[in-house]
């Protein structure tokens, strides 16, 4: 009886030791073989050569942003130096228009001064040779008079006394009239500004006449 139980225990180890090999041999089959030595030497080779690509980017990327940043500096610096040469340009003209201003406004002075004590030399000495009037003029009682070769409008008239610094002769003195009559004048007109109708206006042959002074 025992005998037969140790039996029966004996054939069923082996039974199940041949089970567990089967099922080994079949799962062994199963089981990847491992990656060759080729295989990793190229995906080292890939890897080594994404790193060298992302560097090489990484390197681009640097100069790129350092050539930038210094084209923008020059650029901020010719800007700089164009609104300087702007503003100093600006200030010379203003420098240059105030000088000629002032030159102007000193000449138109000196030859005030220079006339008048001409004028105050011609009267205590009518021969004397300084002129006391602009040449083409003729003084008369403080005033120079210079008749123009050309005719015009009341307001071209006008014009052209003002850009002579003079106005339009005003007779208010009967002395003057005289003088004007001595002239022997032809073809002007005689009377106020005209006005929109001209209504009253008396029309005499015209020539113009400046009072100067």
């Amino acid at each position: 009886m025992s005998e037969e139980i140790v039996y029966a225990n004996l054939k069923f180890r082996d039974s199940d030791t041949k089970e567990n090999t089967q099922k080994s041999e079949k799962c062994g089959g199963k089981v990847p073989s491992a990656p060759s030595h080729s295989q990793h030497k190229t995906a080292l080779s890939l890897t080594v050569l994404c790193l060298l690509l992302l560097a090489g980017l990484g390197v681009l990327g640097g100069l790129f942003y350092t050539t930038l940043e210094t084209e923008t500096i020059k650029s901020n610096e010719l800007q700089s130096i164009k609104e300087e040469l702007k503003r100093n340009i600006s200030l010379q003209l203003i420098h240059s228009l105030n000088s000629s201003k002032e030159i102007k406004n000193l000449s138109a002075v000196l030859q005030r001064m220079a006339t008048q004590l001409c004028r105050e030399l011609y009267k205590k000495e009518p021969e004397h040779k300084c002129k006391p009037c602009p040449k083409g003029s003729k003084w008369y009682k403080d005033s120079c008079y210079l008749r123009l070769g050309e005719s015009g409008t009341w307001q071209n008239s006008e014009m052209l006394c003002s850009a002579r610094n003079a106005s339009l002769l005003k007779i208010k003195d009967k002395s003057v009239l005289e003088f004007v009559k001595s002239e022997s004048l032809s073809n002007y007109w005689l009377g106020l500004s005209p006005r929109r109708d001209q209504a009253k206006s008396e029309t005499l042959t015209e020539k113009m006449f400046l009072s100067i002074g």
